[in-house]
């Protein structure tokens, strides 16, 4: 594990640890139907060539790059470069449309971008329009095609490196330059460019030093990085943090290859959002009834006691002895599932509900839930294996302030948070609140929670309070979870503002369509009165493609509940 140092800059950090771990594994991905894998000194060596390849062709600092781009190697060696010349990276997903692109080249003001495809590069050169690109990097070129007007990467890092210029130039990027703007996913209207300067990323790094210290990896440790680059947590976390303690980052080649990898690569760390657990618990209670009854009654005696335990419950002598028995029978399995080295599930990106970690948790997964906004760096608290309070988001990283509002809005400053919106100075008025107290702003994060025993729980989002028409406050969230905890439900969206009673938009299960109103009866049982659903609309599954979800699979409430005001309006009668 490298030492702490006092980095100023992302790209000082990264080509100093090049040159302290020039051997090492850095990164594994898969091309041409086989895992090859880069070192430190490679890595170097390419973000030298790709830094002196756009200096070359106009690239100055402060200049908006914009990287379209999935998870591969060309993904961090661009972000680095672009950053160590001193101009600003703009990760961007490549599940936007061409009128997502559009807002963000005109919003962001960029004039170059670095894409994966030739596809991704008709995209984005329609949305820059008439004016086009003063460069387009396209990472793959299409065989015996003409590239038109786009550079190829190979044509991009040919440019000879100075490899030793550029680390000592690095040394003196100060930590408050800008590092790069994150776009929001837009689930409350038009994204807003998130501007990060170096620091706000070194300070994640601080702050869980000693959480990754603790977890004592072994020297092959790796991880497996499965969510969006572009996003900002894996931007993060995945380009940098965990790589900047030696840990190895392999690409995982998506979805459907996700389960044989995690047998395969046997990572000792994962990191997913909401939506994957979801699906995962779906498809292991699917497999369970294809069990026979002495497997289930095992696999329902494994989480009761898990969950007893888990949450401080002691078991009797004989409790002991069968809940030693399923950890070997049961719960073994599902480790091995996971390949068997798991020290931590990360669980970020949206709120995890406590009843679907609390099923991993029982079955024996490190499942930890963390909490951020892209605002924060992003990330701002963390459970923890050995401590780990699955109704909290855990505490707030070492160099981190927060506080509740006097309306239950977290508040949170420190060095991790932003420098504010770009080119959007009301939206940043909005955000960053001087209280007066004598320190820097505080960054209103919109979220409603409490903190208890140093705890933070988050309880929903501000915006999202349900009022009914009989003047109860309700919270969706809550309510969304229980639904999507029944086996036969997947997603779920409360709807109620300024209504008589609530009602559920749900999309079933996979072959339970016809059971919907047996789960909502059950979870109505467990509601008080207010909180009961009254009414129930079937649908089919909120995705990216239709914009309900956003790239890292949070569902779009504001999208799902105006693509359906219609049925809504019927329902209500």
């Amino acid at each position: 594990m490298a030492s702490e140092e006092n980095w100023n800059s992302l790209p000082g950090m990264m080509l100093g640890l090049a040159r302290r771990w020039p051997e090492r594994p850095m990164l594994r991905y898969w091309r041409g139907g086989a895992w090859r894998g880069m070192s430190w000194a490679e890595y170097a060596m390419a973000v030298a060539a790709a830094a002196a390849g756009l200096r070359q062709r106009g690239v100055s600092p402060g200049d908006r790059v914009l990287i379209v781009s999935e998870n591969r190697p060309e993904f961090i060696i661009a972000d680095t470069a672009i950053m160590a010349i001193g101009a600003v990276s703009v990760p961007t997903y490549t599940t936007n449309t061409v009128a997502d692109h559009a807002h963000i080249l005109r919003d962001s003001g960029a004039r170059a971008a670095i894409v994966s495809t030739p596809k991704l590069a008709g995209a984005v050169a329609e949305a820059a329009g008439l004016g086009g690109l003063d460069l387009l990097v396209t990472m793959d070129q299409p065989d015996g095609a003409d590239a038109g007007d786009t550079v190829s990467w190979t044509e991009l890092v040919a440019t000879p490196p100075d490899l030793a210029m550029l680390v000592a130039e690095v040394e003196h990027i100060p930590p408050g330059r800008l590092a790069c703007l994150i776009y929001t996913s837009g689930t409350g209207g038009a994204p807003k460019g998130v501007m990060l300067p170096h620091r706000a990323m070194l300070a994640n790094r601080h702050g869980v030093t000693d959480f990754i210290r603790k977890l004592n990896l072994p020297q092959d440790a790796c991880y497996l990085s499965f969510l969006p680059l572009s996003h900002a947590y894996e931007h993060t976390v995945g380009n940098f943090l965990l790589p900047s303690f030696g840990i190895e980052v392999v690409y995982s080649r998506g979805a459907e290859k996700l389960s044989a990898e995690l047998q395969q690569i046997r990572p000792a760390v994962v990191t997913a959002v909401p939506r994957l657990f979801e699906v995962l618990r779906a498809r292991i209670l699917a497999g369970l009834d294809k069990e026979s009854s002495l497997t289930r009654r095992f696999f329902e005696a494994t989480l009761r006691l898990g969950l007893r335990k888990m949450d401080g419950q002691e078991l009797n002598p004989w409790e002991r002895v069968q809940d030693a028995v399923l950890d070997r029978l049961v719960r073994k399995k599902m480790r091995d599932r996971f390949g068997g080295r798991l020290a931590a599930l990360v669980s970020g990106g949206a709120r995890l509900d406590p009843e679907l970690s609390g099923f991993f948790l029982a079955l024996g997964l490190p499942v930890i839930q963390g909490y951020g906004q892209t605002e924060a760096g992003p990330v701002i608290s963390v459970n923890l294996p050995w401590d780990n309070r699955r109704h909290t988001v855990g505490k707030v990283l070492d160099g981190v302030e927060a506080r509740i509002a006097p309306d239950g809005e977290v508040l949170v400053r420190g060095a991790l948070v932003m420098d504010g919106y770009w080119n959007n100075p009301a939206a940043t008025a909005a955000a960053l609140q001087d209280l007066h107290d004598g320190g820097a702003p505080w960054l209103h994060t919109g979220d409603v929670g409490e903190i208890t025993q140093g705890y933070l729980r988050i309880t929903d989002r501000k915006r999202d309070i349900i009022k009914t028409l009989g003047g109860d406050m309700v919270s969706p969230a809550r309510i969304e979870g229980m639904l999507m905890a029944e086996p036969e439900i997947a997603q779920a969206v409360v709807a109620g503002d300024g209504r008589a009673g609530l009602a559920a938009l749900l999309v079933p299960a996979e072959g339970k369509e016809a059971n919907l109103s047996k789960a909502v009866a059950r979870v109505n049982s467990r509601l008080s009165s207010i909180e009961r659903i009254r009414y129930t609309l079937s649908l089919p599954p909120f995705t990216v493609e239709d914009g309900t979800m956003t790239p890292t699979m949070k569902i779009k409430r504001r999208a799902v509940l105006e693509a359906h005001a219609a049925a809504l309006d019927r329902l209500y009668g």
